[in-house]
């Protein structure tokens, strides 16, 4: 049997939710093998401030006082310079951008980021990182559709990057072979977060599966392809953000599913099964912690976890009693094998 020991995970992309499923989910993260998380603010409402965003913090930490949380505010209009300069005062550590419409929770995302120019300064002198799901709205007359609403919305990062290039950006859960390109020309400041789930899906793998339907959607083989290779080359620009998205069964499992596939629970028995299938579990240690410590200019947490190489079922729902419903994991019910010891 083998074993590995690695520094706990740095997953820099969450969903934690808010309210009884906040409770169920987040000690969930702790056994998934992370130790520090950048939290979303995808809300209803979402958190627009530092005071939210701290008060959201506390919610957190009550429900598992033994995460590190990295909290971020959601760009919009009411979003002023002085408000910058609060949140980095208090530890906020990124600002998230979403264009409207595109995924769960985004109805008041941007459509111009020109308008935002004074706060991406302010960002820039603060220290503050750019946080941005990539993709544009679909728009039938520019033939812009979920499949590559990324691709077109890569030249926005460009401009941004020119215009701020000391502006941290991390162009979060990246999905295509044009993303993986582009982020590997620009500068150092320019980052992505990649999934465990998208290393592993293609269209194939959520058309007609709503559990694995997320988005971005994972695209062709050639660009699943494009993300398993960067891994493997050990490319520092490119580390471990999860986007673990929980939405109950009842959500997931209708004629209208909602975004996000949840993967917290076992993510790092999940990565161990990928990099041992791609023959690269050497690269996992950086990916899944230094790449992104670095990037973001933490200190190390100085806590291990256990991967054993052992079979390990995925529970095939989690109950989560205080709602009646089910709460369904990335490959539910699939044996895999390797398993997560903290």
């Amino acid at each position: 049997m083998r074993s590995i020991i690695l520094p706990i995970a740095e997953d820099l992309h969450i969903h934690l939710r808010d309210g009884e499923l906040l409770k169920f989910v987040t000690p969930l993260v702790k056994a998934g093998g992370a130790g520090r998380v950048l939290v979303m603010p995808n809300l209803k409402p979402y958190i627009e401030n530092t005071e939210q965003a701290l008060n959201y913090k506390q919610q957190l930490q009550l429900a598992e006082p033994d995460l590190e949380y990295l909290m971020t505010l959601y760009l919009n209009p009411n979003l002023t310079v002085t408000e910058i300069k609060k949140a980095a005062e208090n530890g906020i550590i990124g600002i998230k951008s979403y264009p409207r419409g595109v995924t769960t929770n985004s109805e008041n995302g941007l459509e111009n980021y020109e308008i935002y120019y004074p706060i991406f300064a302010e960002m820039e002198k603060q220290n503050l990182v750019l946080n941005i799901h990539g993709e544009m709205p679909s728009n039938e007359a520019q033939n812009i559709c979920i499949m590559n609403a990324e691709e077109h919305f890569l030249p926005n990062l460009e401009r941004i990057h020119h215009n701020f290039p000391k502006l941290r950006i991390v162009l979060e859960h990246i999905t295509s072979k044009a993303a993986v390109e582009l982020i590997k020309k620009l500068g150092s400041t320019v980052a992505a977060t990649i999934t465990a789930h998208h290393l592993e899906l293609t269209v194939d793998d959520w058309a007609g599966q709503n559990h694995n339907y997320c988005k971005p959607v994972a695209k062709y083989p050639v660009d699943r392809q494009a993300l398993r290779e960067v891994i493997k080359q050990g490319n520092s620009k490119f580390f471990l953000g999860s986007d673990s998205a929980p939405h109950l069964k009842s959500l997931k499992e209708n004629a209208c599913a909602c975004a996000g596939v949840f993967s917290s629970s076992h993510l790092m028995a999940y990565l161990a099964e990928i990099f041992d299938k791609l023959n690269c579990l050497e690269y996992l240690e950086n990916f899944s912690s230094r790449f992104g410590q670095d990037f973001y200019q933490l200190k190390p947490l100085n806590k291990y976890i256990k991967l054993i190489n052992e079979s390990n079922q995925i529970p095939s729902s989690f109950k989560v009693k205080s709602l009646s419903d089910d709460l369904i994991p990335f490959w539910a019910g699939k044996n895999i094998n390797w398993k997560v010891e903290v």
